[in-house]
């Protein structure tokens, strides 16, 4: 099989989105989301390729709202590894609206051999958040899920939405089916049920959401600018 020749394959970079999002749309089924949210739904899919998880994605009604919130008055976002503090597209954040990591800190390697558990289980238990002002992303192990979820009913901790997208085949299933549990009661979050997941998918559910509310801003401004002119 010859390699194709540059120019033998689509190249433009909108082009390739609008087609990808296309695909996406007639190939996965959302009809059992709410329709504010299958924006998030889309780049989910869109970050692993798999129009077969769709079923299987969960998104609390109004999560989009519940970021806008975050995005227009400055908050936290706390996430479990650097693949996804690196998958969030920092550029488009305001200003006050920080991402933190720990998993590389001396403390929480102090605190995982400690407690023996893992850096991202450690990590989480080291994030100081403050009621009903951070949301929480967790791209990797399912230990850090089952950590926060702990703290929510130990400490008594409600952040403003969670995202949990471990991966792997021991405890991601559950971890997530857990997290699900919480969002049937109320909780805003985003996850996908089974073993998938990963960083990608995490750090894309977060993306769809900062450049929904990032078109709003441009678009508000826009109509402003043309009523002063």
């Amino acid at each position: 099989m010859t390699a194709p020749r540059q120019g033998e394959w689509l190249s433009d970079p909108r082009e390739i989105t609008r087609r990808s999002f296309e695909i996406i749309a007639k190939e996965a089924d959302f009809s059992h989301l709410s329709p504010d949210v299958r924006h998030v739904a889309a780049r989910i899919i869109h970050a692993c390729g798999l129009p077969q998880l769709a079923p299987d994605i969960r998104i609390a009604p109004g999560l989009q709202k519940v970021m806008d919130t975050l995005l227009e008055h400055g908050g936290d976002i706390f996430v479990d590894t650097k693949m996804v503090q690196t998958g969030i597209m920092r550029a488009k954040l305001p200003p006050n609206v920080k991402v933190h990591c720990l998993l590389r800190a001396p403390e929480t390697q102090k605190m995982a051999s400690e407690l023996k558990t893992t850096l991202t289980a450690a990590s989480v238990r080291r994030w100081k958040m403050q009621p009903q002002g951070a949301v929480c992303i967790i791209g990797n192990a399912p230990t850090a899920l089952f950590e926060l979820l702990r703290r929510m009913e130990e400490e008594n901790l409600r952040p403003l939405a969670v995202l949990g997208f471990p991966v792997g085949f021991v405890g991601a299933a559950e971890s997530k089916e857990l997290l699900n549990e919480h969002l049937r009661e109320g909780l805003p979050a985003a996850t996908v049920l089974g073993r998938p997941g990963g960083a990608g998918m995490a750090a894309a559910a977060f993306n769809a959401m900062l450049l929904h509310w990032r078109h709003r801003v441009t678009a508000r401004k826009n109509r402003n600018t043309g009523c002063n002119t």
